[in-house]
């Protein structure tokens, strides 16, 4: 048997190098295109990252500034206790000066000596109240300030937490549009899910999983009839939806490839794969060659870490990966 399938693998390289001979250019650029493809996806990793990190920066300041707006509404309630009480303390000083005044006039035509001590003690009173009141006065414009800085750190909250419904609106909204866009593809493919074909949501992304068998013949890149119409169906959803980014992600599994003059390894394979999708995709016209990447990862993400030959099979698959555009919330993120 094995020498039977080495036959006819010769015989597949000997029809292949007859029928095809990819330039070391062509190679080349593939490999360039292959290496900005991984650049670009680390990049997007990367700006999510961001995106998490800046909405739990924007959530601790919102804490830290609620904190302070209660400690100054504390300290504001405190400030305005002590001039209420230094009010009750002014009025009882002002009640004691009026009695020393009539008390005054009382002994002006009595002893001497007397009213000598009744008038020192008026002047002490006056001094104390005059003391009393410069420190009401002081005590009078620190709330002044401190209103005025409550008022600031309100504003600065109010703008913080604007900005931050504005962040949470556009992420509600791009979690909307996944989950609507997960929907129409579902609805669209659905003759497709027992002929190797999964539609799910991770990370806020739509994934249009293809296993092997539902578009290539082991070892080809030509992408058969029944895979041909179930990119075609997926091209229709993708033209009404221009703002989704598509990025088409070719696998293989862990066995090596015989290398060919068309092809000469599991990552060219995965690439070719890839962009053969991508060139099914484009003959919808209404389709944006700018909106879609093609990427091959070879064998080294595996959906399942096995040697058994079912795994191997779920290895050999075509991711096609569908983000909303996010030029909304990077424009809040810089102006920030």
């Amino acid at each position: 048997m094995q020498i039977k399938i080495k036959s006819y693998a010769l015989i597949l390289l000997i029809f292949i190098g007859l029928s095809a001979c990819v330039p070391t250019k062509q190679f080349e650029d593939l490999q360039l295109r292959n290496n900005k493809c991984e650049e670009e996806l680390e990049m997007t990793k990367e700006s999510n990252r961001l995106l998490e990190v800046s909405n739990t920066e924007l959530k601790s300041k919102v804490e830290i500034l609620d904190e302070r707006m209660d400690a100054m509404s504390k300290d504001s309630l405190e400030r305005e206790s002590k001039y209420k009480s230094m009010d009750i303390k002014y009025d009882k000083l002002n009640r004691q000066y009026e009695d020393l005044q009539k008390a005054q006039d009382q002994l002006l035509t009595g002893n001497i000596s007397e009213t000598k001590t009744l008038l020192q003690e008026l002047q002490n009173t006056q001094s104390g109240l005059i003391e009393k009141e410069d420190r009401l006065r002081q005590l009078e414009d620190d709330l002044r300030m401190d209103k005025a800085k409550l008022d600031q750190y309100k504003n600065e909250l109010d703008e913080k937490n604007a900005r931050l419904v504005e962040l949470e609106t556009i992420l509600y909204k791009k979690d909307s549009v996944v989950n609507a866009l997960k929907d129409k593809v579902s609805r669209a493919l659905m003759g497709f899910t027992d002929k190797g074909l999964a539609v799910e949501m991770k990370n806020g992304k739509v994934y249009v999983s293809l296993e092997e068998q539902l578009l290539f013949k082991s070892g080809s890149t030509v992408v058969d009839s029944k895979g041909v119409s179930a990119l075609k169906q997926l091209a229709e959803v993708l033209a009404v939806n221009p703002d989704i980014n598509i990025m088409v992600e070719g696998h293989t599994d862990d066995v090596p490839y015989i290398s060919s003059e068309a092809i000469k390894d599991n990552w060219d394979l995965s690439v070719k794969r890839a962009t053969a999708i991508v060139r099914i995709l484009m003959q919808n016209n209404k389709i944006d060659g700018g909106r879609i990447i093609a990427a091959g990862r070879s064998k080294y993400h595996p959906v399942i870490e096995s040697k058994a030959p079912d795994a191997r099979k779920k290895n050999r698959r075509t991711e096609i990966i569908l983000t909303p555009k996010l030029d909304e919330l990077f424009q809040i993120l810089e102006a920030n």
